[in-house]
């Protein structure tokens, strides 16, 4: 067990390195200079040239990625008479629990929270940015799957139940058709019909967070009722999936054997299914429940833009649009990270919910 959290953990670094790579090639191949975009376009050469040299982009660009991945890495070798190094262990400015190993010669290592620089707009940090913002698409993406996995569970249980019958197609229908709905366009639909026409009997907003300050400005309030709309929206496609994914799983299950000697030995049809069948249908069902949450959690853009919703994905859209490649950089690696975060506890459920899938 040790051994395969320590390779699924050597696995995360190799996805969150490759990652890094891919996302700062790709902003250097796109034409633009970020230092005009932080001062605007009529800005003196000048000052310019500072802020390129402020931001480090009159280095060549594989120093700048050298500076980069030295940067988010949780471990950096960097020279101790170095000003810049000095953010990697001052604990008074940038926290405790930073060690430092010397190596002689004025260079050292360096054991680090990884440091995603600072935004090109706002000058904030960009951990600080993500860790305002991400709380909010968590929650939007747990109630999400929350609702998604309680109703697509029972309804792929109840077509599997009613195989073949009116209430089976009718279930399948529905299911059919919130996949094939497209984000947008069910963010765009489910928000004019019950925020716009029916809003005077439903109360609920077009768009909102779930913590708002009053119109006095006297306290934050929560407002659960934003979050019905976004939720709905983003756990209609996978209420889909897994409704189909239960009702094959289970109708797959029902006709294993042991289920058959079940039957030969008179238990009823209810005890069967609950307590025989429904857990051994399950892998597949979590499988995309997980998938499903991860992709919530990396920001679903145009739900979140559409209920303004002041998420992970929301920052990404603003982040690109003014051309803030940190910020856009560090969005992409917290994604990477809770992509392998996820799939590391999927594995792990993997092992508790089938007897026949044990982690060595």
């Amino acid at each position: 067990m040790i051994l395969y959290l320590l390779r699924k953990i050597l696995y995360t670094f190799l996805v969150v390195f490759g990652v890094a790579t891919l996302i700062f090639a790709l902003f250097n191949l796109i034409p633009g200079d970020p230092a005009r975009m932080v001062l605007g376009q009529r800005t003196d050469s000048l000052s310019i040239q500072a802020a390129r040299s402020d931001l480090g982009l009159d280095l060549p660009v594989w120093k700048q990625y050298v500076k980069y991945i030295n940067d988010i890495s949780p471990i950096s070798f960097h020279e101790l008479n170095d000003k810049s190094s000095y953010m990697y262990y001052n604990p008074e400015a940038y926290g405790d629990g930073i060690k430092v190993i010397s190596l002689g010669n004025g260079e050292a290592i360096f054991l680090k929270v990884p440091y995603l620089r600072r935004s090109y707009q706002s000058r904030q940090p960009i951990s600080e940015i993500i860790s305002n913002t991400l709380p909010n698409t968590f929650y939007l993406a747990l109630a999400a799957i929350v609702f998604a996995t309680i109703f697509g569970i029972s309804m792929g249980v109840l077509a599997a139940i009613f195989k073949d019958t009116f209430w089976d197609r009718l279930l399948l229908v529905n299911s059919a058709l919130g996949m094939a709905l497209p984000s947008f366009f069910a963010a765009i639909l489910i928000g004019w019909l019950f925020a716009i026409v029916l809003g005077k009997f439903t109360g609920l907003n077009l768009t909102g967070n779930l913590w708002e300050v009053d119109d006095l400005g006297e306290g934050v309030h929560l407002r659960l009722q934003n979050l019905i709309l976004p939720a709905l929206t983003l756990g209609l496609r996978p209420l889909g999936v897994i409704t189909q994914l239960m009702r094959s799983s289970l109708l797959e299950t029902l006709s294993q054997d042991y289920i058959r000697t079940a039957k030969a030995k008179g238990l009823n049809k209810r005890a069967i299914i609950f307590r025989h069948a429904l857990r051994n249908s399950l892998n597949p069902v979590v499988t995309s429940i997980s998938g499903w949450f991860a992709s919530m959690m990396a920001g679903v853009i145009f739900v979140e833009y559409i209920f303004s919703w002041k998420g992970l994905g929301y920052i990404m859209v603003n982040a690109l649009n003014s051309y803030d490649v940190p910020l856009v950089v560090g969005c992409v690696l917290t994604i990477a990270v809770i992509f392998s975060l996820v799939n590391l506890l999927v594995d792990i459920i993997y092992g508790i919910l089938d007897p026949r899938v044990r982690l060595g």
